[in-house]
């Protein structure tokens, strides 16, 4: 690392307003990590909620687009039975994601919470 880009680097890190006090010696840059108190945790199990409902959201606007196509399709010719089939499929993917987000905002949120 060059030593010219540790001032820059440091007051990133500062300017990102994360809680961490970078302590520059001129070759490296170390950072202290306090351990977690119970409101910090509380505020990055709320965040990591907030995320996982952005990726929830994320996900359904992706099942509204294909259905979207899937009617563009229907009416140029593509048969109503497998229309209906391919909006069946999607909901499954669609529910098949948004279980896999909440299992993982679960254990994310247990992993937190833990001391």
């Amino acid at each position: 690392m060059e030593k010219k880009t540790l001032q820059t680097i440091e007051r990133a890190i500062i300017a990102a307003n994360i809680g961490l006090n970078p302590q520059n010696d001129g070759v490296n840059i170390r950072l202290f990590l306090p351990p977690l108190t119970e409101e910090r945790r509380k505020v990055l199990v709320k965040k990591s909620a907030s995320e996982a409902e952005q990726s929830k959201i994320a996900i359904r606007n992706i099942r509204r687009d294909a259905i979207e196509e899937i009617k563009k399709l229907q009416k140029e010719g593509l048969s109503e039975d497998i229309a209906k089939d391919y909006e069946k499929s999607v909901q499954e993917i669609t529910d098949r994601y948004i279980a896999m987000v909440e299992k993982h905002l679960a254990a994310k949120e247990k992993d937190v919470m833990s001391i």
